[in-house]
């Protein structure tokens, strides 16, 4: 079963990962969850009507036990089904981020990340934080600067 979350995004895309497949891990979402990834597909369907173009998603939802595999954050929004690592071509991350700041589109977090744009909601009924950062990949891990999309 793979039901519509939104009108041009279905359960899977948010679900998929070799990651989980290869190592096993069980990567079900509870209905609270779901609930989430409902709001982060229509937060996406906004995405899509301000760029006219498909977006694709390559990170949604992650157990913990997949979170802590893929090396995530411990405070990860895709452990609550509240983020999406997107992109969106022709844009790049950096250009897709700017569109989204500028159309003013709600947010909790943009991270551009290497090849991919974080996308993350705040939990229903808080404030977002409107936080932008830009991850820098070194040999001893990921660290993340702030401001990353300012002109």
């Amino acid at each position: 079963m793979n039901p519509k979350l939104s009108e041009h995004f279905f359960l899977l895309e948010f679900l998929v990962s070799d990651t989980a497949a290869r190592r096993g891990i069980d990567n079900t979402p509870s209905d609270e969850v779901i609930a989430n990834l409902r709001r982060v597909a229509s937060k996406l369907e906004e995405i899509r009507a301000l760029t006219k173009r498909p977006i694709v998603v390559t990170s949604g939802y992650r157990s913990l036990a997949l979170n802590r595999a893929v090396g995530g954050s411990k405070t990860s929004a895709h452990v609550q089904g509240l983020a999406a690592d997107i992109h969106c071509q022709p844009f790049t991350p950096f250009e897709l981020g700017q569109m989204l700041i500028d159309a003013k589109i709600d947010f909790d977090q943009l991270i551009q990340e290497g090849t991919w744009l974080h996308v993350g909601l705040a939990a229903a009924g808080k404030k977002p934080r409107r936080q932008l950062l830009t991850a820098v990949f070194g040999k001893e891990g990921t660290t993340y600067k702030e401001g990353c999309f300012e002109k």
